[in-house]
């Protein structure tokens, strides 16, 4: 970590759990500015509409989102601003982006809070801070100038909004954008995908790349176990598209859940009926959080929904998170004649053969879509 982030211990009764909370809440209240990301509600006094992710929160005052930290106060939204939850320098292939400037480190933020409530979330301590008396982090003040400057003095290249969900946190990612694009940097979101037409306008400009994770094509699913509505995901994945951001999706695949041929072949069409040139990454599952009833992920599905994928016309599949168990999965290959173009082993590339092409294939010049500088 680059900065010290407290966590407070969850082994204490629940009334003072609820208490320091509570005091959470209070002081990141204190950390926020007015929202861009708001619509007006003319038919009542004071009411606010956020539009910053698929929710769409009606907010009168005194209201928090569903996130729990957007909130009308008095007719204004206030956002979080000038904090992280998170921040470290991690390997650009952990978010997964394979076709954003390969082996390059990425500056990774987070915040505080999430508009989803998956019962196998892996940092559960972060999104849902204010909402589980369990998850116990702090925050650790910022600014964007000096989130910067700290990214830069370590010598990376780019700078992810992750962690917590981002959409939430626009207003201030924006910022920090706006200075990482002063200072020559890449900017990237990692995000759940519950997004609006009004965030996509207001990130374009600013924004690289963007990571969805296509999380169950079981609309069921995620109003019962996430807490969203699959279409305004697929939606997403759409319109990210059509923005001209560069665009990678993800499936987290959990046995018993969504890992079955019907599903991984309907999700594979979706996004090849999006675009044939959307890597897709299928990744392995752990029990985490409230979803400890059943194994990991085996290899062997990993590699079962890469075929898939490739079968359904993908052109660049990625088998995840089990470095070494997944064979070629892991590598980029070119479509056209089938030359290994990227070699990995987790996230360490061990060679890239388009650093010095242009992101074309070396053998028989097949243009490589992605971010390769």
């Amino acid at each position: 970590m680059l900065k010290s982030v407290k966590k407070v211990r969850n082994l204490e009764p629940n009334s003072i759990m609820s208490t320091r909370k509570t005091s959470l809440q209070n002081h990141l209240d204190q950390m926020t500015i007015p929202g861009a990301l708001v619509e007006a509600v003319e038919t009542e006094p004071n009411a606010v509409r956020c539009v910053a992710c698929g929710h769409r929160c009606y907010l009168r005052a005194g209201r928090r989102g569903i996130c729990q930290v957007r909130y009308n106060d008095g007719g204004t939204l206030r956002v979080p601003h000038n904090y992280v939850g998170a921040l470290q320098i991690d390997p650009i292939e952990k978010k997964p982006f394979f076709h954003v400037t390969p082996g390059q480190p990425i500056l990774s933020f987070g915040m505080l809070g999430c508009d989803f409530r998956c019962d196998y979330c892996q940092n559960w301590q972060i999104s849902q801070t204010l909402r589980d008396d369990n998850a116990g982090r702090d925050y650790t003040p910022i600014t964007a100038e000096e989130l910067i400057a700290l990214g830069k003095s370590r010598g990376t290249r780019a700078v992810a909004s992750t962690y917590n969900e981002p959409l939430i946190t626009t207003e201030w990612a924006v910022e920090i954008f706006k200075q990482a694009k002063q200072a020559g940097m890449r900017t990237v979101y990692v995000s759940n995908g519950n997004g609006t037409p009004e965030v996509i306008d207001y990130l374009k400009p600013w924004l690289d790349g963007y990571k969805i994770d296509l999380k169950t094509m079981q609309d069921k699913h995620y109003r019962k176990h996430l807490g969203g509505v699959l279409q305004n995901v697929l939606d997403t994945i759409k319109r990210v598209h059509e923005a001209g951001i560069w665009l990678e999706v993800l499936t987290l695949i959990i046995p018993g859940f969504n890992d079955s041929n019907d599903e991984l072949w309907e999700a594979a069409r979706y996004i090849r009926s999006v675009s044939a040139a959307i890597p897709w990454h299928v990744t392995a599952f752990h029990p985490d959080y409230k979803m400890t009833d059943r194994g990991r992920t085996p290899a062997e599905t990993l590699i079962r929904a890469a075929e898939i994928g490739a079968e359904a016309g993908l052109k660049y599949v990625y088998a995840g998170n089990l470095p070494g168990r997944s064979g070629e999965w892991e590598d980029t290959r070119c479509p056209n004649c089938q030359t290994t173009l990227i070699r990995r082993t987790g996230f360490l590339v061990q060679e890239n053969k388009l650093a010095s092409t242009g992101g074309k294939c070396p053998q028989c010049g097949t243009h490589i879509p992605g971010i390769w500088h």
